[in-house]
């Protein structure tokens, strides 16, 4: 176990580790990169081999031994949706008035605290930052270093101006890691007190050679599919549930032919009967409108000649049929409908009904 098990972006996992060798590592740092791209599980990795017990070397580089007590420790906090579960169930069992100042936090070592976002709200709040500033001057209790994970970059303003005196002067043994989709929604501020890495996607052949060995039950088309859905992010392909988006892409076909190919309701009501009320219903219909807009994408890539970029390459024929009698009017006439559904869906619209008026409005004469 240790960096080897990390997949893709060789080249930014061997600079983070040169700096770790040469005793030069960033105090502060941005990890940035597509959703499922592997940030999280870097930073974990990081963290490790900053505290490890055994601190191995592998191709003359740093590295971690994941055997230690304090590796395995830290990694008790690698699942981090089931950890972050945890903790937000934890608060909801507390009284009332303790649960209004109690934040958020993840800490299975005690020099690795993981700051999650704060529900409802899901951002970084001053009270996290709070508890980070007045910890992070502490000499590490366990390990060798203290080491902070943001796992998102929505901070609140007041929690972000707060977090900018400890970059500004942290203390050598400290090491704050920001986690980010996007740097760019981080406070200009906060970015130019930090070195930043970022983690691209990987290409689609090198997604389908992992999904080879990670899914070998999948065919070559489903893996290509994969591949290409996960955008190159191999935490999203580890999770995807291939069944259940075939399901929902199946009703948004069902729902564009209706619109397209034919005026006859009942197969359309058949499929929109299914999306009824509750929780179960509403992961349903988000399901159902990422998919919608996934093959209206690639319908737009179809009809501007560039077939190449689509993604749902085992059903293209079928796409080129659908895209065959509209214009780019239609498409982008289909978008705001379907935006439209998804601002009806937050006001706790009818969902059946919603789906039937989406593909009602886009009937052609």
């Amino acid at each position: 176990m240790g960096f080897q098990d990390f997949y893709g972006n060789a080249e930014a996992v061997r600079t983070l580790r040169e700096m770790l060798a040469r005793g030069r590592f960033p105090h502060s740092i941005i990890l940035h990169g597509p959703a499922g791209a592997g940030k999280y599980t870097l930073a974990q990795m990081l963290a490790k081999a900053m505290n490890c017990e055994r601190a191995p070397q592998t191709g003359g580089l740093p590295d971690f031994c994941g055997e230690c007590s304090a590796c395995r420790r830290i990694a008790q906090a690698d699942d981090f949706d089931t950890c972050f579960a945890e903790a937000v169930e934890a608060r909801e069992g507390l009284r009332e008035a303790d649960k209004r100042d109690a934040r958020l936090f993840l800490q299975t070592f005690p020099d690795v605290t993981i700051v999650p976002p704060d529900p409802p709200q899901m951002m970084i709040k001053v009270g996290q930052v709070r508890r980070v500033t007045e910890t992070v001057y502490f000499r590490p209790a366990a390990g060798r270093e203290r080491v902070y994970v943001f796992t998102t970059s929505a901070f609140m303003r007041e929690a972000a101006n707060a977090l900018l005196k400890v970059l500004e002067e942290p203390p050598e043994f400290a090491t704050l890691i920001l986690l980010a989709e996007n740097p760019g929604e981080l406070l200009p501020t906060l970015r130019s007190r930090c070195f930043s890495v970022r983690l691209s996607p990987l290409p689609v052949a090198e997604m389908e050679a992992w999904l080879d060995g990670a899914q070998p039950k999948w065919t070559a088309k489903q893996r290509a599919l994969v591949a290409r859905l996960s955008e190159g992010a191999v935490g999203r392909a580890r999770s995807f549930d291939l069944a259940a988006y075939v399901e929902a892409r199946n009703d948004a076909l069902s729902l564009l032919a209706s619109a397209l190919e034919s005026h006859d309701h009942s197969a359309l009501f058949k499929v929109t009967d299914s999306y009824r009320g509750g929780a179960d219903g509403r992961e349903k219909t988000a399901r159902l409108l990422r998919t919608l807009y996934s093959v209206l994408e690639d319908m737009l890539f179809l009809k501007s000649g560039t077939p190449e970029l689509v993604r749902n390459t085992d059903i293209a024929a079928r796409l080129e049929r659908l895209a065959a009698p509209v214009d780019f009017a239609w498409l982008a006439a289909a978008a705001q409908e379907l935006d439209q559904v998804e601002a009806g869906m937050r006001r706790n619209l009818l969902r059946s009904l919603s789906l039937d008026a989406f593909a009602t409005a886009l009937e052609r004469d």
